[in-house]
This record gives structure tokens, C-alpha cells and sequence, in this order.
């Protein structure tokens, strides 16, 4: 079991930053978010660290849509983060435009033994993080690395997610949230029990390090 740390920030997404660029001049294997949350911290750490050339890039989970599709996940991080920088990482992206099933099945080849450093994750309005909906059987997968299924918010579009053994590999877990709207998923998943209704409490269950990252809003219900 782990015990998160909270650090409450009047600008999140700059210390988040920091971490990702700090860790890709370590040569580390990061795993970003998807989401709008992490867009800022993304432009940041391209600012601070425009070399990733060392790093390896994978993603969390994935819509299963085209690379250029405004939804994608990917799409965000190349737009915000990896057109930005002088060097680019290896990127390892999910292939969103594949059928769900074949999608999760080659992305677990590919990151089956990988130790991965640093992982990213948003939090849902719902308790969600990466496409691990609460109530959902993707959560309770315990086989494998990678699975699909269908989206319990908006997009609805199928998704493929790492599992929650995998969230649970890596070294560094590291949560960013902001915003009023995220104040209850917040208190749930970091300040009440550790419950499947809550997947973001889950984090809590594994050895991770477990930063959480907060602006005073998200803290709110603390």
C-alpha cells in the first residue's frame, strides 16, 4: 500500500513539467496522458528539455481513432509536446485506427518487460484514470498489460488502456488535476476508501511512488 503525496499548487502543470523533462534527460521510459489536463504540461517540459532523444514514450490509453483525429491522444501529446522538441523520443504509440482487439494486442507485445519510469495519469470527474471506468470489466483484467473496451465519459469511443497491474509496474506514478470539477474525484480516489467504484483509488493498493499534483481547486474537498 502506498500513501499518496499531495502537493497543492497554484500552477500544477509546471511542476509536472519539470518531472517529465527531468526524467527524459535521464534516458528514462515515460508514459504519458491523454485528456486536455496534461496539454500545458506538455508545452512546458518541451520548453524545458527540447532534447528527449534518450527517452522512450508510450501512452496510457488510447481512442480508437486515427493519429490525426482531434480525440486522439497521441495527436494531443505530438501537437503539444513532440513537434516541439529539437529531439524527439522513441515513441511507442497505441494504433488507434486498428480494430480495438488487435490494437491492445500488439501495444501489449510491445511493452510486455519494459520497466516503465515515470507514469502520467489524469483523473476523470468519475474516478477514472487512463480508460479504466469505474464499474467496468477493463479494470478487473488482471491477465494481461493491455486491454479495450468501450468509454464510460465522452468521447464514446472504444479505448485501449493499460491495465491496472500495469499502472501498478511503474515506478513513479504521478497524477495531475485541476479544476473545481475534479475537487469530488479527487477526495474519492486520495482521501476516502480504496474502492473498484473509485479506480484512481486503486493507485493506492501498489509499491509506486505516488505523487499527486493539485491546483487549490481540485484540493478544495481535501
Amino acid at each position: 500500500m502506498t500513501e499518496p503525496r499531495l502537493h497543492v499548487l497554484d500552477d500544477p502543470a509546471a511542476a509536472v513539467a519539470a518531472l517529465l523533462a527531468a526524467e527524459a534527460r535521464r534516458g528514462g521510459s515515460i508514459v504519458l496522458a491523454g485528456g486536455s489536463t496534461p496539454a500545458r504540461a506538455y508545452e512546458l517540459a518541451a520548453l524545458a528539455e527540447p532534447d528527449w532523444g534518450r527517452a522512450r514514450v508510450w501512452w496510457g490509453d488510447e481512442r480508437c481513432v486515427p493519429p490525426a483525429d482531434e480525440r486522439s491522444n497521441y495527436g494531443l501529446a505530438r501537437r503539444t509536446l513532440l513537434d516541439r522538441l529539437e529531439r524527439p523520443p522513441r515513441a511507442h504509440r497505441i494504433r488507434g485506427e486498428l480494430p480495438p482487439a488487435v490494437a491492445a494486442e500488439e501495444y501489449d507485445a510491445a511493452i510486455s518487460g519494459v520497466a516503465l519510469d515515470l507514469l502520467l495519469l489524469g483523473l476523470g470527474p468519475d474516478g477514472h484514470v487512463a480508460s479504466l471506468f469505474p464499474g467496468s470489466p477493463q479494470l478487473a483484467e488482471r491477465s494481461c498489460l493491455v486491454t479495450h473496451g468501450p468509454a464510460g465519459l465522452e468521447p464514446f469511443v472504444d479505448r485501449v488502456t493499460l491495465t491496472m497491474p500495469a499502472l501498478l509496474s511503474a515506478r513513479q506514478i504521478v497524477v495531475l488535476a485541476s479544476g473545481a470539477g475534479k475537487a469530488d474525484a479527487v477526495r474519492r480516489a486520495f482521501g476516502g476508501e480504496i474502492s473498484d467504484r473509485v479506480p484512481g483509488s486503486l493507485l493506492r493498493t501498489g509499491e509506486s511512488q505516488l505523487d499527486v499534483y493539485l491546483d487549490p481547486a481540485a484540493a478544495a474537498l481535501l
